[in-house]
């Protein structure tokens, strides 16, 4: 067994459950991420990487960075030290097109990934896997890939180059030298193999086993297609004869089991193992205790939600961490490890200055919960409206556009 593959299973581990398709803890409390490093066996982000992303791109990190919503990662110390050497490399993320509106949430892995896009000056390839949803969701083969535009629209909206970005549906790009890396994955990888890293059970249906293929076969074929896009070659209109380019992976630390499984893999079919640099989860509203419900709209602020519903989202259900009474809270100031105002500060209010006045005012009682919330309201009312703008104008034509088949003419530029 390989070593990305190796993971502890032991009781205590088994409290909290994460993978592609189920974030939990014990008793609906928080996720661990210490606990989740060690039994999936990635590294901490350190302080020491981050400042080589500031010297290599002569750009201050992303807040996202700086803040720790990026956490974790699997030989990202090899993609920088490939770039220093001169040596450049290839973004890759996606979205499964379950749903016509985003949530805040989603943002996060694509604001992240313009930034590196832009920092680096790197291509992208960016994969929405509306088979998958057609298969988990029960959604009719149309709407997956309609929900597949939809969501395109929103990501292009991110503000991605489109010099150095294509975007691509599996149910229209699988096949050709796609689906010749696919096989070579099959080959690769055991029954037991994947049973074990996605842990699926008897009761489990055929097409579940098969997405983390073409995510690399219709069972196998969906763990394999989610593993295939981190191999080079499969983009032959892209990186025909770049074999030896690099793959970095920005994405949620639930994903880490597809790509357990590719990195295993890779070597043996002549590439390298792609890179991850991961991200922890966006919390609900009412808490954090992993993942947002897509069942439950208080749970998430929408890019869709006016700013009358995000003021009233965020006085009524943003848990808080500031005392019963204004008498008591003055006196004892708010729990931030709880409060979800402050947390949804520390991904969205870009000035570090301001952040750490309000925690400190707010921890000591001098600032009262309505005005951080009310300060958060307003940040992201202009996230939410920025981004509506953006999307607004994004027409099918530029849809159409990233979605060529085509050479990037800025690629590496």
């Amino acid at each position: 067994m390989g070593e990305d593959m190796k993971g502890k299973d032991t009781n205590e581990e088994q409290e909290q459950v994460v993978n592609p398709w189920e974030v939990s803890a014990k008793d609906g409390g928080k996720i661990d991420y210490d606990k989740l490093i060690d039994k999936f066996g990635c590294q901490r982000l350190d302080h020491s990487l981050i400042d080589r992303v500031r010297r290599l791109t002569g750009r201050a990190p992303h807040v996202f960075l700086r803040r720790g919503v990026f956490f974790a990662h699997r030989d990202f110390n090899d993609i920088l030290d490939a770039y220093e050497r001169g040596e450049k490399f290839f973004l890759y993320t996606g979205r499964g097109p379950s749903s016509e509106s985003l949530h805040l949430g989603h943002l996060i892995p694509f604001m992240f990934t313009r930034y590196l896009q832009e920092a680096f000056r790197v291509p992208l390839v960016i994969q929405l896997t509306d088979d998958e949803k057609c298969m988990w969701k029960n959604l009719s083969v149309e709407e997956s890939k309609r929900l597949a535009r939809e969501n395109a629209r929103d990501i292009i909206a991110c503000g991605f180059d489109i010099t150095r970005t294509f975007i691509f549906q599996d149910f229209e790009y699988v096949g050709g030298s796609f689906y010749n890396n696919m096989v070579k994955v099959e080959k690769c990888v055991t029954y037991n193999k994947v049973v074990g890293i996605f842990g699926f059970t008897g009761e489990d249906h055929i097409g579940k086993v098969s997405f983390p293929a073409v995510q690399g076969s219709i069972c196998f074929i969906l763990v394999l297609v989610q593993a295939v896009p981190s191999f080079p070659s499969s983009f032959p209109h892209l990186f025909s004869g770049k074999d030896d380019l690099r793959c970095l992976i920005p994405c949620a630390i639930d994903q880490d089991p597809y790509f357990r499984m590719t990195r295993d893999v890779a070597p043996r079919i002549g590439y390298h193992k792609p890179s991850l640099i991961e991200s922890t989860f966006f919390p609900a509203l009412q808490g954090e205790t992993g993942k947002m419900s897509a069942s439950d709209p208080n749970s998430a602020i929408y890019v869709t939600d006016s700013a009358k519903e995000i003021k009233n989202k965020i006085n009524k259900h943003a848990f808080s961490g500031g005392q019963d009474s204004e008498e008591k809270h003055r006196k004892y100031g708010a729990n931030l490890e709880v409060d979800i105002p402050i947390k949804y500060l520390s991904f969205f209010l870009e000035d570090d200055d301001e952040l750490e006045h309000i925690k400190k005012e707010y921890a000591a009682g001098r600032m009262l919960t309505g005005e951080v919330k009310k300060r958060l309201a307003e940040v992201l009312t202009d996230l939410v409206e920025r981004h509506r703008l953006a999307r607004s104008a994004v027409t099918d034509e530029m849809v159409d556009a990233f979605m060529a088949v085509r050479p990037l003419p800025n690629m590496f530029d």
